[in-house]
């Protein structure tokens, strides 16, 4: 074994949001902390990368203003946000339909009452559950009894068939999961944050938001690319043959190294997300709007350089498609030609520029589903991240706070 490292009173072991939060707080307190990461960078899950003149995030995400964390932890502005129109596109076999929130687009309302999309039954169903879901206390919303969401769309008067046209195809691509199986108290909670946020992209990429977290930590707190092989009694053993001795130790890495460092914690099975990338000569749509499908061909789909402009170099587009699971064989061809058809345009002059499979992409949230969870294990043992609270950058900080106070309160005692 190396030599040990000096000793620190905390030390993170994952450098995303949650374990920077967490480090970000901890350090606040007073408390000295050291962060190691795998990687060669910051972010964990949250990266962005060129190619070639393009920025692709790892998967396709997105950055909601409305969240708590977001509002307490960032300065909006530096992030220099771009924002997705206030609604979305679906694609269904007699053409497309465009749903906006009225209250921001006012211009769209005739559109929304022609019934094209939804009945007056469907739109004073949604309208209902729209307010109470916006203006309702959070407490009030969390403490609802757990069912799934496809109940609660059902308890809350929406016909079978406004779900399947409106509901189904654009909570896939939220949740990862075509069944709507997820809580209904998360789906209330999401559904909360993007009627009273807005939906962005960085014009940096998504990988900014981590930076931006790091950006706070004194010069060399955090130690890239320096695998945990596991824990020790005095702290972590790198996979290097350092021991970094610590008071408490906090696992904040995904979701595939946490058995190996804490096989005492359960986690929940993970939703595998596939982002298809393509480069077009021109935009096959001219807004900065997502599109789903009432087929579910594809999880959700865009045109990312009519959100943030430089993703793509001048002259070019880039579109970002998403799929559930892994990538297969004459997969990308399948799906160009559903691409084809919902944006009504040819695709044969379209380039594949990546494909990111991302295998934990998000916990599944079956009810009833706990909204916060402890991250103490064990003494001194600690961990945090999106599958102990609500799986969203709101829940992956909010752990990380959580995280930050129990190792507080425990070093205090």
């Amino acid at each position: 074994m190396s030599r040990a490292l000096d000793a620190t009173d905390v030390l993170v072991v994952g450098a995303g949001v949650a374990g920077l939060a967490c480090a970000r707080d901890l350090l606040a307190a007073g408390v000295s902390v050291r962060v190691v990461e795998a990687g060669d960078a910051v972010g964990g899950r949250m990266r962005s990368d060129r190619i070639g003149g393009y920025v692709v995030d790892r998967g396709f995400q997105v950055f909601n203003t409305a969240y708590p964390q977001v509002r307490r932890r960032f300065d909006l502005k530096e992030l220099r946000l771009r924002p997705f129109t206030p609604g979305f596109l679906v694609h269904t076999p007699t053409g497309r339909l465009n749903f906006s929130d009225p209250t921001r687009r006012p211009r769209t309302l005739p559109e929304l009452l022609s019934g094209r999309l939804a009945g007056p039954r469907d739109l004073a169903a949604l309208g209902l559950l729209s307010a109470r879901d916006m203006l309702l206390p959070p407490g009030r919303l969390k403490r609802r009894p757990d069912t799934t969401a496809r109940t609660a769309f059902a308890d809350a008067g929406i016909s079978e068939a406004f779900v399947e046209r409106f509901f189904r195809p654009f909570v896939s691509g939220v949740f990862l999961e075509d069944e709507l199986e997820t809580s209904a108290r998360v789906f209330h909670l999401v559904w909360r944050s993007m009627l009273r946020g807005t939906i962005c992209l960085p014009t940096e990429g998504i990988g900014v938001v981590p930076r931006a977290l790091a950006a706070g930590l004194p010069e060399g707190a955090v130690r890239l690319e320096t695998p945990a092989a596991g824990l020790t009694d005095d702290g972590v053993l790198t996979t290097g043959g350092q021991e970094i001795p610590a008071r408490a130790v906090v696992v904040a890495t995904g979701p595939g190294a946490v058995p190996v460092l804490l096989p005492e914690v359960s986690l929940p099975d993970y939703r595998i997300v596939t982002t298809y990338y393509h480069v077009a000569p021109r935009s096959p749509l001219g807004e900065p709007t997502l599109l789903v499908d009432t087929r579910r061909r594809f999880l959700n789909t865009c045109v990312l350089s009519d959100v943030v402009p430089s993703y793509a170099p001048p002259g070019r587009t880039l579109v970002a498609t998403s799929v559930l699971g892994r990538d297969g064989q004459g997969r990308e061809r399948e799906l160009r030609a559903a691409l084809g058809e919902a944006y009504g345009t040819g695709t044969d002059d379209w380039d594949l520029l990546t494909v990111r499979t991302i295998e934990d992409a998000l916990p599944a949230m079956p009810p009833p589903q706990p909204l916060t969870r402890t991250t103490r294990v064990a003494p001194g043992r600690y961990v945090c991240g999106d599958h102990r609270a609500t799986a969203s950058v709101q829940g992956a900080l909010a752990s990380g706070a959580r995280a930050a106070r129990e190792v507080l309160r425990d070093l205090r005692r």
